[in-house]
């Protein structure tokens, strides 16, 4: 039997339907296509009163003038259910959404991300509808966002699977659209010494190097250099390829890291991967890449292409479909990774990969939970971080991980702190201590002190505060760890805000924006204290701070921190904000946050 052609709803680009061989129906009017992506991007539904209020603010009868909008969807998406009161959009078969597909939850593989180009709604803007026109610029950043992280994917998927010409292609459609992308711009130059274009690629390199010192004033990123180079050193070729010898190696670098050799032993496991790629054994080549892959994460900071090519190649090698251990961990991994950058929907399609191929294997399935956690943490989804957290928690008890079980503590303790829990924060974080001290986890400790610090700045206690919040600075600052470095100075300028001293707590803040966190959530924080102390002190970077905070929370689905800033530009004179603010916030269930805005705008 023929297959039926595709029909496509077309939200990125000018929006259109599409449809092989035919001219298929248009929604009339520019309303009719914003209910259709509003509906689209709210996979929970989306009440009718408040889509009609939305989005016909100043309509004699909205809830009217969305009826006859759903009608005229109806009769021209004929394969489109929308029904209920909340709206759910369902898609029948051949029908089918850029949009959707790309932040649905199977949207890692099956999509070309070449095909997926333009703004949403590209063209068109609702002036009148000011509160849907803040919406629309968020989910603008959003799926851009979501767009480049697939390209990068992609190509990262290419080079494994021995498609260096495709990566190739992939980063350079990603470049165009973001040409100080560190990591694709180290993919393509992979790409180039892959495919044997040596002089391209040394091209490549002195070009981004001329670009990132004209227009940023920086250095190249060493990642792009070192791309240049192969990853692997070189092994002895006298030395044995076989599945002892590979194991030898992967044991004496764990070892060298328990010990605290951490150059040693990443240098052991690199040795590990030459030595297995010399072998027939998929497998073997996959766990040694995973394992090196690990180390540079939680060793060494890693956290850019290099890493993320480990994995994808490891998938390559292990039957990606599978359900081994080492995929799971890979796409663990890769899941955290996401999760650190800032992309959420990729972020979420890497983890319900992992917790699929990790069945039956309820340690590994704690370590997915406590990344899913952070994910649902930092997407304002607290509800659903404290059930993940507490079910890792539970897991990592059972299979007595005494590190899952600090670290999963730890980012619970987090969640009730954002949502003023003081007392249940405080409770977790303690237990979490003590567990770190147990585990002499110095790494760690950095973090969860620094919050707990803060569980005493909202008490009010601001001498303990004080000597909890330095300690974790001083840590953090040892250590070179910049996600924390900025987590402890943006506690510092809450400290002295609280104090009264503006200046100490423009201070901090200068020195917490010097590094630059990897885990994009604490980027976020502090640019929300700056704009917090900005207004505060009435210097004129608060604007600045605002605008900076509500494109980094856009793009990144940071839901909660998209609210804040919207209130700092409300505050700041900003009337569409002010309107977008009470809206936005009711979507987030935290007494936290409608307690501040309560105090600030006097609701």
């Amino acid at each position: 039997m023929a297959r039926m052609a595709e029909t496509w709803i077309r939200l990125l680009g000018p929006p259109r339907i599409e449809s092989a061989g035919t001219t298929p129906p248009q929604p009339r009017g520019r309303k009719a296509w914003a209910v259709l992506a509003y509906l689209a991007l709210q996979p929970d539904g989306a009440g009718r009163s408040r889509t009609a209020f939305l989005l016909f603010p100043d309509a004699a009868d909205p809830l009217g003038a969305l009826r006859w909008n759903l009608s005229e969807l109806r009769r021209a998406l004929g394969g489109v259910s929308i029904t209920g009161d909340p709206l759910h959009m369902a898609l029948l078969p051949p029908w089918r959404c850029d949009a959707l597909e790309l932040v649905g939850p199977g949207s890692i593989a099956g999509i070309d991300p070449r095909k997926l180009d333009g703004q949403l709604l590209e063209g068109q803007s609702f002036a009148d509808s000011p509160v849907f026109d803040s919406w629309l610029a968020d989910q603008r950043y959003r799926l851009e966002n979501s767009v480049q992280s697939l390209l990068y994917e992609a190509s990262l998927a290419a080079l494994a699977a021995g498609a260096p010409a495709e990566a190739v292609e992939l980063t350079s459609q990603a470049l165009r659209r973001d040409p100080f992308n560190t990591d694709c711009t180290a993919v393509l130059v992979k790409a180039l010494v892959a495919l044997g274009e040596h002089r391209q690629a040394h091209e490549q390199v002195t070009k981004s190097a001329d670009l990132y010192r004209r227009e940023l004033g920086l250095p190249l990123p060493a990642e792009v250099r070192r791309a240049l180079a192969g990853s692997g050193p070189a092994a002895d070729p006298a030395l044995p390829a076989n599945p002892a010898t590979v194991r030898s190696y992967l044991d004496a670098g764990s070892a060298s890291l328990s010990a605290g050799a951490v150059d040693r032993g990443l240098e052991q496991l690199r040795l590990a991967v030459v030595l297995a790629q010399r072998t027939a054994d998929r497998h073997l080549i996959a766990e040694s890449l995973v394992t090196l892959a690990g180390a540079l994460i939680h060793q060494a900071g890693g956290r850019g292409a290099e890493v993320a090519d480990f994995l994808h190649r490891a998938l390559s090698a292990e039957a990606a479909d599978g359900g081994s251990r080492t995929a799971a961990t890979a796409y663990r991994e890769l899941g955290y990774l996401t999760v650190q950058r800032g992309v959420p929907d990729r972020a979420a399609g890497w983890l319900e990969r992992a917790m699929r191929a990790a069945a039956a294997m309820p340690a590994e399935q704690g370590r997915i939970l406590a990344i899913q956690g952070m994910l649902a943490s930092d997407t304002a989804h607290y509800e659903d971080a404290v059930a993940a957290f507490t079910e890792s928690g539970r897991l990592a008890t059972a299979v007595r991980n005494r590190r899952q079980q600090a670290f999963s503590e730890a980012l619970l303790g987090r969640v009730h702190l954002l949502r003023g829990d003081v007392e249940r924060a405080a409770a977790c974080l303690d237990q979490a201590l003590e567990w770190i001290a147990e585990e002499h986890w110095t790494a760690f400790e950095p973090f969860v002190t620094g919050l707990r610090g803060e569980t005493y700045l909202a008490a009010g206690r601001l001498e303990e505060a004080a000597a909890l919040i330095d300690r974790s600075w001083v840590m953090a600052e040892l250590a070179g760890d910049h996600c924390y470095m900025a987590l402890a100075a943006g506690a510092e300028a809450r400290l002295f805000l609280a104090h009264g001293d503006l200046a100490a707590a423009e201070h901090w803040i200068a020195r917490g924006l010097e590094p630059t966190p990897w885990y994009l959530w604490y980027s976020a924080r502090l640019l929300d204290t700056a704009a917090e102390v900005a207004i505060a002190a009435g210097s004129p970077r608060a604007t600045e701070f605002a605008d900076r905070l509500a494109a980094l929370a856009s793009r990144s689905g940071l839901r909660e921190f998209v609210v804040r800033a919207q209130s700092h530009r409300a505050v700041l004179g900003d009337d569409a904000a002010a309107q977008a603010v009470p809206w936005l916030a009711k979507e987030i269930d935290n007494p936290a946050l409608t307690a501040f805005l309560a105090r600030r705008h006097g609701w």
